[in-house]
């Protein structure tokens, strides 16, 4: 076995922070460093929490120099995607000006750097969208995310982007993503109405953990797209969900993009091919149906 790696993980409260986490100290012996904005951690055991703000440059170096890791893993991120377009300078600052400090602080110590990205990134026009294709984000998150990836890119530092879509999963004191929204509002007996021309690959947030626990084992770098393997949209996934849930079906109603009047436009069609992870990481990320069935089981439900 290789010898373990010290890494910092950042968001570690987080939806995707939390699963890493949890991968990393059931499948791994690497030792984590973790750090969110909140002044303390949800799920420590075993491993050093300290409270951080990504957006200061100082504060980034000196955590770097203090804890010398070998990688810096950053799941943190400005993610609403309509927030984003109305609070420009927030979302640059925490999805941009980051991990740009990120990039200076891995020079003090050569530290690798694994970044987390987004399908928003490319316009949806087309889908089948591999690790070559041409980004053309719609959204000013898109636009941030893909700034953050040019950013590591011309650095000329060690670094993965890990690009994925639509996670979902569990956690403790999570925000609620897709699934979770869907199963209390439907739990409630609430109508939903969910788009029917937006189609995407749902991702579970222990395949995108494992992927990068891959990543870091197998030493890779390079951008890899890592999501669910199926492809489907937004209201076939929330009748899927019912169904495996047990929930009435006829409380969700098919409406079009359109309907919404969101603030972001939304790529309608960013569906990834995988063969690049499932070939350099030797990983199967589930379909829908076996990841809410996980769910399921990982709620007690």
């Amino acid at each position: 076995m290789k010898e373990p790696k010290k890494i910092f993980l950042t968001g570690a409260n987080g939806l995707l922070g939390q699963k890493v986490i949890e991968v990393f100290r059931n499948e791994s012996e690497h030792k984590l460093i973790l750090s969110d904005l909140h002044d303390k951690a949800e799920d420590s055991r075993g491993f050093d929490y300290f409270q951080m703000d990504i957006t200061k440059k100082e504060d980034v170096k000196e955590a770097v120099k203090k804890f010398n890791p070998q990688i810096i893993i950053n799941t943190a991120a400005y993610t609403n995607v309509d927030g984003c377009e109305t609070e420009r300078e927030l979302s640059w600052r925490v999805n941009v000006d980051a991990v740009k400090n990120f990039i200076i602080a891995s020079r003090i110590n050569s530290s690798k750097v694994i970044h987390i990205s987004t399908d928003y990134v490319f316009d949806g026009r087309t889908g089948n969208y591999d690790e070559n294709s041409k980004p053309n984000p719609l959204s000013y998150y898109g636009k941030s995310k893909l700034a953050s990836e040019n950013a590591l890119i011309t650095s000329g530092i060690n670094c993965s982007i890990v690009r994925t879509m639509i996670l979902y999963g569990s956690g403790k004191n999570i925000r609620p993503n897709f699934a979770l929204w869907l199963i209390d509002s439907l739990e409630k007996r609430l109508l939903v109405k969910i788009v029917d021309d937006q189609f995407g690959m749902p991702t579970i947030s222990d395949d995108l953990a494992w992927g990068i626990l891959k990543i870091v084992d197998l030493d890779k770098s390079g951008i890899y797209h890592i999501c669910g393997s199926e492809y489907l949209s937004r209201y076939e996934f929330a009748v899927r969900l019912a169904n495996i849930f047990g929930f009435d079906e006829n409380l969700i109603m098919p409406i079009k993009t359109s309907d919404l009047n969101q603030a972001a436009a939304r790529p309608m069609n960013s569906s990834f091919i995988l063969l690049k992870a499932e070939t350099d990481l030797n990983i199967k990320p589930l379909n829908v149906t076996d990841g809410l069935y996980l769910l399921k089981s990982l709620l007690g439900l």
